[in-house]
C-alpha cells in the first residue's frame, strides 16, 4: 500500500508540474529562434543602424588598407613608437571577428583587451569607444558581421624598444586609461548630451585634436579638445572651442554643420585628415546629429589668451618679403584682406588653422596645396594647387609668416628651418 500511495503521489506531483508548465506556456510561450543572439545580430534595423554608427566612428578609415577590401584591416597605423597594424573586422573565422563573441567585442571596446585576454594598444582608440553604449556596440558588431568574410592576416606591430614590453603597456594603461561607459549630464539638454556622447565617444576627436605628452598619454578631460600637433602626421587639430581664444573663435552652429556636411564654410575648409574624416563619415550624419556635435563644441569653455610679447627677431624684412608674395600668389583667390570667397576659397583672416601654434597646417597647405574633400553637397570643390615646385624654403616661410601676422591674426612667424622639415614630410 506504501509503494502504491508513493506511487500516486510522484504521479499527481508531475501532473501538477506539468498542468503549471502548459499554463506558464500559454502566458508565456517559448521565444522563437530569432530572439537569440545569432538571429538578433542578423536583425535588418540592427545592421542598418551598425552601419551608420560604424560611419560615424570612421571605422573603415583605420580598418582598410590602401586599395584594400573595406574593414579587412591591413593599414599600419603610424605612431611615435611604431606602427600598429589595424585588424581585420570583417567575420572571417581564421583572421577576423568570426570566432569573437559579443562579449568579447564589448570588452574589446570597453576595456581595450582583446579576445585573448591581452591588453590592446591604444592605437585603436578605447580611450574614447569605452564612453560607447552596449547597445550602440551591439549594433556596430551586427553590422561588422553582416560583412563579406576576408581571410586577411594581421601583422605583428613593430614598435620599438621599451614600448613593445608588455609592462609599458601596463604602465600606459594604469597612468592614462580610465573605462566607464558616457553618463548623461541632467543639467544639459538632449541635444548637448547626444553631442557629447557622439563627440567624446564613437567620434574620438579627442584623440588629435589634444597634445599628447611624451608617452602618447592623454591629458584629463579639463584639457580635452584644445588642439593638438597630430602624432606622426605632422598635422596640427586645431583647439574645437568657438568662444574666445578657441580654435574656432566666432564659429556659428551652421557655420560647424556646413564644414562636417560638405568640407566647406564661410569660416573655412577642412584638408588635410580632416578632409578624409568630412569624406568617409562626417558627410553622412544624419542633421540632427550633426548639430548635437555643433551644440556640444559651441558648449566648450573659453581659452587662455596666447602668451603675448615681441619677438626676440626682427621680421620685417620678412613679413615685407611675404606680403609681396601674398599680393603675387594668393591674393586672387584668398583676397586682399584675407576674407576669401564664401564657399570656395576659405578666408584667411581670423581662420584658426592659420594662426594655430606650430603654423605647420598652413606650411604643408603652402607647399602641398590645399584639397577639400568631394561630398554629395560639394561635389567639386575648388582646391588650392601646391607651391612646392615654385616657392624656396625662405619664400614659403615669408608668405606663411605674412598670414600669420597679417588682419590681427597676431600668430608667430615660422622659421625657413621648419619649411625644410616639412617640404619632405610623407602626405600618408
Amino acid at each position: 500500500m506504501k509503494w502504491l500511495l508513493r506511487t500516486f503521489l510522484a504521479v499527481l506531483v508531475l501532473a501538477i508540474a506539468g498542468i503549471a508548465w502548459w499554463l506558464s506556456a500559454q502566458h508565456h510561450p517559448a521565444l522563437p529562434a530569432a530572439t537569440t543572439t545569432e538571429a538578433k545580430l542578423q536583425d535588418p534595423a540592427l545592421v542598418a543602424r551598425g552601419a551608420y554608427l560604424a560611419t560615424l566612428g570612421d571605422c573603415a578609415a583605420c580598418h582598410t588598407a590602401q586599395g584594400g577590401k573595406p574593414y579587412a584591416g591591413g593599414r599600419a597605423l603610424p605612431t611615435p613608437f611604431g606602427d600598429v597594424p589595424a585588424p581585420n573586422l570583417t567575420p572571417d573565422d581564421a583572421t577576423g571577428l568570426g570566432q569573437w563573441s559579443f562579449d568579447a567585442f564589448w570588452r574589446a571596446l570597453h576595456e581595450g583587451v582583446g579576445r585573448d585576454g591581452r591588453a590592446l594598444y591604444p592605437a585603436f582608440p578605447y580611450t574614447s569607444y569605452t564612453r560607447v553604449s552596449r547597445d550602440d556596440a551591439f549594433a556596430l558588431f551586427a553590422y561588422l558581421k553582416s560583412l563579406p568574410p576576408m581571410r586577411s592576416e594581421t601583422a605583428a606591430p613593430s614598435l620599438r624598444f621599451p614600448y613593445d614590453l608588455k609592462a609599458s603597456l601596463a604602465t600606459w594603461r594604469t597612468l592614462y586609461f580610465r573605462p566607464g561607459e558616457f553618463v548623461p549630464d541632467p543639467k544639459q539638454s538632449a541635444e548637448w548630451n547626444r553631442g557629447a556622447y557622439l563627440v567624446q565617444g564613437l567620434g574620438h576627436c579627442n584623440e588629435c585634436h589634444v597634445t599628447r605628452d611624451n608617452l602618447g598619454g592623454l591629458p584629463r578631460e579639463g584639457e580635452a579638445l584644445t588642439g593638438g600637433q597630430i602624432p606622426a602626421q605632422n598635422w596640427y587639430a586645431p583647439d574645437l572651442s568657438t568662444r574666445a581664444h578657441g580654435g574656432l573663435e566666432g564659429w556659428s552652429t551652421d557655420d560647424i554643420v556646413s564644414l562636417l556636411k560638405t568640407g566647406q564654410s564661410g569660416k573655412g575648409a577642412a584638408f588635410g585628415p580632416m578632409a578624409d574624416v568630412v569624406m568617409q563619415s562626417t558627410q553622412h550624419l544624419r542633421e540632427d546629429d550633426l548639430r548635437a556635435i555643433a551644440t556640444y563644441l559651441r558648449s566648450l569653455p573659453p581659452r587662455p589668451a596666447p602668451a603675448s610679447g615681441e619677438s626676440p627677431l626682427d621680421t620685417t624684412a620678412l613679413l615685407t618679403r611675404g606680403g609681396k608674395l601674398y599680393e603675387q600668389q594668393c591674393a586672387g583667390c584668398h583676397g586682399k584682406d584675407g576674407e576669401g570667397v564664401n564657399g570656395i576659397y576659405p578666408p584667411l583672416a581670423g581662420n584658426g588653422s592659420v594662426t594655430e601654434p606650430t603654423g605647420i597646417n598652413a606650411i604643408r597647405v603652402v607647399l602641398l596645396g590645399g584639397f577639400a574633400p568631394s561630398t554629395a553637397s560639394h561635389p567639386r570643390p575648388y582646391s588650392m594647387p601646391p607651391f612646392a615646385q615654385q616657392l624656396s624654403d625662405a619664400d614659403v616661410a615669408a608668405v606663411v609668416s605674412y598670414i600669420r601676422d597679417a588682419w590681427n591674426n597676431g600668430a608667430p612667424a615660422v622659421m625657413e628651418r621648419d619649411v625644410a622639415t616639412y617640404r619632405h614630410t610623407p602626405v600618408d
